[in-house]
């Protein structure tokens, strides 16, 4: 029986020189890293370049991943670095993760689909346009817990903050993301019960 090897098993063998085995864990991340870059740059073609640059220097930096956390978080880091020297080098301004552009790009990468993957995507939309309402705050450790599906201690580790103020901050975001999915999308939510 053939199991998915795990990010740390495909990590071994890229530094054991298996460099072929990294297109796995690019496959794995791509849309991951993509989505949080098109938070921070509006460019499409940039936020292509940005990704690209965020799994090189992944690459050469594996030997410094520990293992200590998800290889999601590690990558997360990169990403958000890789943005934001990006941005100051091309002198942009940084956007909020409300911005409502974001996800709209980001729903639209995939073309051709069923009708299950079609209404799958419509309620996938609806909670991306609820979560534009939110702070970027709220926004980020929302994606954090549910899109990264990181642990509440990995998402401490990567904002700096302590584990319960994050158990505290992601109760409060959800309670708010409800809260807007009530008053924005009744109509919706009604729908899906």
């Amino acid at each position: 029986m053939y199991t998915t090897p795990s990010d740390t098993d495909i990590i071994q063998q890229v530094l054991k020189g298996g460099q072929q085995a990294y297109a796995t864990l690019v496959e794995r991340y791509q849309n991951y890293v993509f989505t949080i870059v098109l938070r921070y740059v509006k460019s499409r073609e940039d936020a292509e370049e940005v990704a690209q640059d965020v799994f090189i220097k992944a690459y050469r930096s594996l030997a410094d991943f520990k293992g200590t956390a998800k290889f999601s978080t590690w990558l997360y880091t990169i990403t958000t670095t890789t943005c934001i020297t990006f941005l100051r080098k091309k002198k942009l301004e940084v956007h909020s993760l409300d911005n409502e552009k974001v996800f709209v790009v980001a729903d639209n990468i995939d073309g051709g689909m069923s009708a299950n993957q079609v209404e799958q995507k419509s309620k996938v939309n609806m909670v991306n346009e609820a979560i534009k309402l939110l702070s970027p705050e709220d926004a980020q450790v929302i994606t954090l817990f549910y899109k990264g599906e990181q642990t509440l201690e990995e998402i401490a580790q990567t904002l700096g903050k302590e584990v319960n103020a994050v158990k505290v901050q992601l109760h409060r975001a959800r309670t708010r993301l409800k809260d807007k999915m009530q008053k924005h999308f009744s109509a919706e939510v009604r729908d899906l019960n």
